[in-house]
C-alpha cells in the first residue's frame, strides 16, 4: 500500500484489461483496482467478440500486441466471417465465446504479467494535487499514490437497473454501483451526463425446442482474430434464429405502461442500434416480426443469451412473452433483461491520448467516454494504457491517424464529434475503410506496436515475412504469362470475356468474375508456384490486385488528409482574437483546443472557411 504505482487502473472489464496489461508489458508498474476480482473481463452482455467493423477493432488491438485477439481465440466456440459476399472492406471476423473461460483466461493472463498487482475494493475518489491525478481514494479509506490513472469505470458510475416499476442501484446484475467519482470530477470541471444500455433475459437451453429454429452454423474452415499462432478451432457450437410474433408484440404493448423508458424514468439516451425490443416494436410497429438469434454461452452451460430480446419491461411480461416465441414454448428463465442507467463524460474533455484536459497524467477509457461495446472499449483501453506508460517515461504519446486503424478514427470521432448516445463503430464512419481491413491490420500497426516495445519481435518477423511472400506473389502474376488456349474454358465457364492473344496473369486476376483460386485451378504451373505461399499473402495479394485503383486513390486522399495532420497547433491559441472565425468556430476551437489542423477542420460546425484563416493565423 506504501508503493507508488506508475499506473493505477480503475475497473477490471475490456478497457481496464487491456490497459492493465499494455501498460505492465511495456514495463510499467500497474496496480488494477476491482471492486469483484471474480468478474475480471466479464462479458456483461453478449459472449461475442468482433462483427462489423468491431472485428476489425479486435484484430487492430492484437496487431499492436493486445491481448483480446489471443483471448477470444482461446475460448471461442464458433467463428464466422461476416460480409464475405461483399468486398474485402466489408468482411468482419465474428466469435462467439465461452463466458465463464473467456473471463478466466483473463485473469490467468494479467496475473501472469509479473509487474501487475491487484486489489478488491471501491475506489471512491482521487488524489488530484495541484491540477495533476497522483492516485486514488477507496472505500476503506486507502490511498494509492501513482504517477498516472486510468478510470474505466463501465456502468457502475451512479449506476441504476430498471426492470418495469422496480429500479435499484448497480453496475450490473448482482453488483452494487460504484459511487463519489463522479461527483469530485464536476467539483474539478468535468462535465458529466446519462447514458442507457440493456440486456436480455438468459433462459435455460435444454427448455428450448431447437428443431423449431433455423441452425446458424460456424464458418467451414474457421480462421481466428490473432496473428500469431493461437489454438485452431477444430469443433464448434451452432447458434440458432427464431423470430417474434403478433402475440409476442401484443403482450410486450401490455407491458408499456409499466415501461421505465415509455413512462420517463430513465433519462439517459439508449445505443440507437441496439434497440430494446420494446422499443422496436414501438417503431416500427408496421413490422409482424423481429429476428431473435439465439447464442450458446459456453462449451458445457446450458445458459443462453436471447439476442434481439434486450428488454426493462416487468419480468412477468418478458416472460409470458419469451414463450410465444417458436422454440420458446417451454422456455425457463434463468434472469430476466434489464435497462441500466450510468454516468458518463463527454469525451470532448479528452486529448487524443485519451488524457483530461481538465485533470493531468488522468485518462478515460471505455463506457465512461460514451461508448458502447467490449471492442471499443478494449481498444481505447490499449491506447490509455500505452500513453499513460508514455506520460511516465516522458516519451512520445501514441496517437493513432483515421487513416491508420479504425482505433484512430473512433478516438477522434469522441474527442472531436463527442456523443450524445452511446458510440458504436461502424465501417461507414471510417473514410478510409479500403486502407483498414481486417486481413492488413497487422501490415498496418504491428511495426508501430514493435516500435513501441509491444508488439513481440515474433510478431515483427511474421509481419515482414507476410510482406515479402505478397510481393513475391505480386510480382509472378505480373510476368507469368497465359495463353488463350490454358484459360478460355474456365473464363466461358466464369461468364467473363475469352482472350484471343497471350495476357499476363495479373490481368485475369483484375477481373471480377476471376478470382486467384480459379487461376490456380486452371493453371497447374501457376498453382505448383502458389502453393509455396500461405494463404495470408495469396489473399493480400489478391486484394492488391483487384482493388488496386481504389487502394491508391485512398492512399492519395489519405496523403492529403496527412499534410493537415502535421500542422500543428502549439499552445493554447486565443481563439477570441480571431474574429474573422465564425462565432461557432471560435466557441466549438476554446472548447476542444484542437491539435493540429487535420483535427480542428473535423470539429463539427468548423467551415473550410474557418480552417483558412486558422492557417493564415498559423502562417503569421
Amino acid at each position: 500500500m506504501t508503493q507508488e504505482y506508475d499506473v493505477i487502473v480503475v475497473g477490471a472489464g475490456h478497457a481496464g484489461c487491456e490497459a492493465a496489461a499494455a501498460a505492465a508489458n511495456l514495463g510499467s508498474s500497474v496496480l488494477l483496482i476491482t471492486m469483484n476480482m471474480n468478474t475480471i473481463a466479464q462479458m456483461s452482455c453478449n459472449p461475442a467478440m468482433g462483427g462489423v467493423a468491431k472485428g476489425q477493432i479486435v484484430r487492430e488491438v492484437d496487431a499492436l500486441g493486445g491481448q483480446s485477439g489471443i483471448i477470444t481465440d482461446k475460448t471461442m466456440i464458433q467463428f464466422r466471417m461476416l460480409n464475405r459476399s461483399k468486398g474485402p472492406a466489408m468482411w468482419s471476423p465474428r466469435a462467439q465465446s465461452d463466458r465463464m473461460r473467456f473471463a478466466e483466461e483473463w485473469r490467468l493472463t494479467l496475473e501472469g504479467i509479473s509487474n501487475v498487482d491487484f486489489w478488491q475494493e471501491a475506489v471512491t475518489g482521487l488524489l488530484v494535487e495541484d491540477g495533476t491525478c497522483v492516485g486514488v481514494r477507496t472505500q476503506l479509506g486507502i490511498e494509492f499514490r501513482s504517477k498516472t490513472v486510468v478510470l474505466t469505470n463501465g456502468t457502475f458510475l451512479n449506476g441504476l437497473i430498471h426492470i418495469g416499476e422496480k429500479q435499484f442501484g448497480g453496475g450490473r446484475a448482482a453488483e452494487k454501483m460504484s459511487t463519489g467519482i463522479t461527483e469530485q470530477l464536476r467539483e474539478l470541471g468535468f462535465e458529466t451526463g446519462r447514458m442507457k444500455t440493456g440486456t436480455p433475459p438468459r433462459v435455460d437451453g435444454r427448455s428450448l425446442d431447437y428443431s423449431k429454429m433455423e441452425e446458424q452454423p460456424g464458418d467451414e474452415n474457421p480462421s481466428r482474430f490473432s496473428y500469431l499462432d493461437t489454438p485452431q478451432l477444430t469443433k464448434q457450437r451452432p447458434c440458432y434464429i427464431t423470430y417474434t410474433n403478433e402475440k409476442v408484440h401484443e403482450i410486450l404493448r401490455t407491458g408499456f405502461e409499466k415501461s421505465p423508458m415509455f413512462q420517463g424514468r430513465i433519462k439517459g439516451l439508449g445505443p440507437r442500434y441496439c434497440p430494446s425490443v420494446e422499443d422496436k416494436i414501438n417503431r416500427f410497429a408496421d413490422k409482424d416480426r423481429h429476428q431473435i438469434f439465439v447464442e450458446p454461452e459456453g462449451w458445457s452451460t446450458v445458459e443462453v443469451y436471447v439476442n434481439g430480446f434486450s428488454s426493462s419491461l416487468p419480468e412477468d411480461v418478458q416472460y409470458n412473452a419469451l414463450r410465444q416465441i417458436a422454440g420458446f414454448e417451454n422456455a425457463k428463465m434463468f434472469r430476466p433483461g434489464y435497462a441500466i442507467e450510468y454516468d458518463f463524460f463527454p469525451p470532448t474533455q479528452l486529448n487524443l491520448t485519451l488524457e483530461t484536459k481538465p485533470v493531468r497524467n488522468l485518462y478515460f477509457a471505455g463506457q465512461i467516454n460514451g461508448t458502447t461495446g467490449y471492442e471499443e472499449a478494449a481498444c481505447q483501453g490499449l491506447m490509455a494504457g500505452i500513453n499513460a506508460h508514455q506520460r511516465v517515461r516522458d516519451l512520445e504519446p501514441f496517437v493513432l491517424r483515421r487513416s491508420e486503424a479504425y482505433i484512430g478514427v473512433l478516438i477522434d470521432d469522441l474527442v472531436n464529434k463527442g456523443t450524445d448516445e452511446p458510440y458504436r463503430m461502424f465501417t461507414s464512419r471510417a473514410e478510409h475503410r479500403i486502407l483498414l481491413r481486417q486481413d492488413n491490420a497487422d501490415l498496418r500497426l504491428t511495426p508501430l506496436g514493435h516500435k513501441l516495445g509491444l508488439a513481440s519481435d515474433e510478431r515483427m518477423q511474421r509481419v515482414e515475412q507476410k510482406r515479402r511472400a505478397t510481393a513475391d506473389v505480386l510480382e509472378y502474376l505480373n510476368k507469368k504469362p497465359v495463353e488463350p488456349g490454358e484459360i478460355n474454358g474456365l473464363l466461358v465457364e466464369l461468364g467473363s470475356a475469352p482472350i484471343h492473344e497471350k495476357t499476363r496473369a495479373v490481368n485475369l486476376l483484375r477481373r471480377p468474375q476471376v478470382e486467384l483460386a480459379d487461376l490456380q485451378r486452371a493453371l497447374p504451373e501457376l498453382d505448383q508456384y502458389l502453393q509455396t505461399y500461405g494463404a495470408d499473402a495469396l489473399e493480400q495479394a489478391g486484394i492488391s490486385v483487384k482493388y488496386e485503383t481504389y487502394i491508391e486513390k485512398e492512399h492519395l486522399q489519405a496523403q492529403r488528409m496527412g499534410e493537415l495532420e502535421d500542422l500543428r497547433i502549439v499552445g493554447r491559441l486565443d481563439y477570441k482574437a480571431m474574429p474573422a472565425l465564425s462565432h461557432e468556430a471560435r466557441e466549438k476551437l476554446l472548447r476542444v483546443q484542437p491539435e493540429t489542423i487535420g483535427q480542428a477542420s473535423r470539429i463539427s460546425g468548423i467551415s473550410p472557411a474557418d480552417i483558412s484563416v486558422l492557417m493564415v493565423y498559423l502562417g503569421k
